[in-house]
C-alpha cells in the first residue's frame, strides 16, 4: 500500500513538471536560435524560433491538462518567452536587415526587446482574464521572425517600421481574446 501511494505521488509530481520541461525546451530552442543567428545562419534561427513557438503552445496546454499551473510556471514561461520571442526574433531581424541603419537599427532592436519585457512584466502582475492586454510577445516575435522571408522583396525601411509597430502594439492597452 505504501509503495502504491509513493508511486502515485511520484507520477503526479512528474505530470506536474511536464509543462515546465516544455517551457525549458522553449528556452533552449530560443537560445539555439540566438547562437545560429550569431553565426549568420538566419534560416536555422527562424526554424528554432518556429519550433519554440510550438513548444510554447504545448506547455500551456500541458499545464491545463495536468492541472499544474503555478506562479513558478508563469514566471518561467515569461523568462523563456523573452528569449525565444523577444531577443531571438529581434536579433534575427537585426542581423538580416536592421544593421544597415547603424545606431537607429540597434535602437529599434533594443526597443522591441524592452517592450516585450514590459509586456511580460505587466502580464505577470495582472489578474488572469479571458483577454490579453496588448499584443502577446509570442505573436509579435513570430510575426517579426517571419519577416525574414520578406527581406529580399521589401525595402529596408519597412522592417524598421514593422519592428517599431510590433513593439508599440505589445505595450498598448488594446485587448486580444485568449485562445
Amino acid at each position: 500500500m505504501f509503495l502504491l501511494h509513493q508511486l502515485d505521488h511520484t507520477v503526479k509530481k512528474l505530470k506536474g513538471q511536464i509543462a515546465n520541461a516544455l517551457t525549458l525546451l522553449n528556452l533552449g530552442l530560443g537560445a539555439f536560435a540566438i547562437m545560429f543567428i550569431l553565426q549568420n545562419e538566419l534560416r536555422l534561427g527562424l526554424l528554432f524560433i518556429t519550433i519554440a513557438a510550438l513548444t510554447d503552445r504545448l506547455d500551456g496546454a500541458a499545464a491545463r491538462r495536468f492541472n499544474s499551473t503555478s506562479e513558478f510556471g508563469k514566471q518561467l514561461d515569461s523568462l523563456s518567452d523573452i528569449i525565444s520571442f523577444g531577443v531571438a526574433p529581434a536579433f534575427l531581424l537585426y542581423q538580416a536587415i536592421l544593421f544597415v541603419f547603424g545606431l537607429p537599427g540597434m535602437f529599434v532592436t533594443i526597443f522591441f526587446i524592452a517592450c516585450g519585457a514590459i509586456r511580460l512584466a505587466r502580464f505577470n502582475i495582472s489578474e488572469s482574464t479571458g483577454f490579453f492586454v496588448g499584443l502577446p510577445i509570442t505573436a509579435a516575435g513570430c510575426i517579426l521572425t517571419l519577416q525574414l522571408l520578406l527581406v529580399p522583396f521589401i525595402p529596408a525601411f519597412y522592417f524598421m517600421l514593422i519592428t517599431l509597430l510590433l513593439a508599440i502594439f505589445m505595450i498598448s492597452t488594446f485587448t486580444v481574446r485568449k485562445m
